[in-house]
């Protein structure tokens, strides 16, 4: 049972591991601020949903460009996304 934990811990994050993980906070964060501060938070749950709809269609994302720029290796070995250019 431990080994199975020590190896899930041991997962290389991918752009696309960090993607899903920002885009998951985005939402619990939003859905806390809209509950507890102000229903206009649910706002920018909405973007975050609107952002993730469009990047299926058109391979665009703007946080893996930023991830790719840092150095974050892909899943996908550098392939580019539809939406994405090269520099």
């Amino acid at each position: 049972m431990l080994k199975i934990l020590i190896d899930a811990l041991e997962v290389k994050m991918t752009t696309e591991r960090y993607i899903r993980m920002a885009a998951g906070a985005f939402v619990l964060l939003s859905l806390a601020l809209g509950y507890w501060v102000h229903t206009g938070w649910f706002l920018f749950t909405a973007f975050v949903g609107l952002n993730l709809f469009q990047s299926a269609f058109t391979g665009f994302c703007p946080l893996e460009i930023i991830l790719r720029r840092l150095g974050v290796p892909s899943a996908d070995n550098g392939k580019k996304g539809v939406g994405e250019n090269n520099g």
